[in-house]
């Protein structure tokens, strides 16, 4: 259900060097970084992102990613979140940025979190 999670730190240096040491220790290791924007950990495909924090005196925002067994679900995602109000972060698309067949949509829930679905499939 869960394909990957997300957190914020308020300093970039600090918390990668630490999930770099921490996550080495159970086999994992940066497979993505996009320098002070983001770094994902995995052992394979990166499944935990550590981000900057907006501004260290607000709550951290936390990204939830949820699988969906292919784009027609990713799509359905979409609408049932505008249905329910939801503040669009970015509608259904591929990312090619992450790998060729990402496609994700990502919405903010009413606490401000943003969550995704997402199908690692091709179309």
């Amino acid at each position: 259900m869960i394909d990957h999670l997300g957190i914020q730190v308020a300093d970039m240096a600090a918390g990668t060097r630490f999930y770099d040491t921490v996550l080495a220790a159970i086999g994992a290791r940066r497979i993505l970084d996009f320098g002070d924007d983001a770094v994902g950990y995995g052992r394979e495909e990166p499944d935990f992102w550590v981000g900057p924090a907006a501004d260290a005196r607000q709550p951290r925002e936390t990204h939830v990613a949820f699988t969906a067994p292919d784009r027609a679900a990713v799509e359905a995602f979409h609408a049932a979140a505008v249905s329910a109000g939801a503040e669009v972060l970015h509608a259904p698309r591929v990312w090619p940025e992450y790998h060729p067949h990402y496609y994700g949509a990502f919405v903010r829930d009413p606490d401000g979190n943003n969550v995704e679905a997402v199908c690692h499939t091709p179309e």
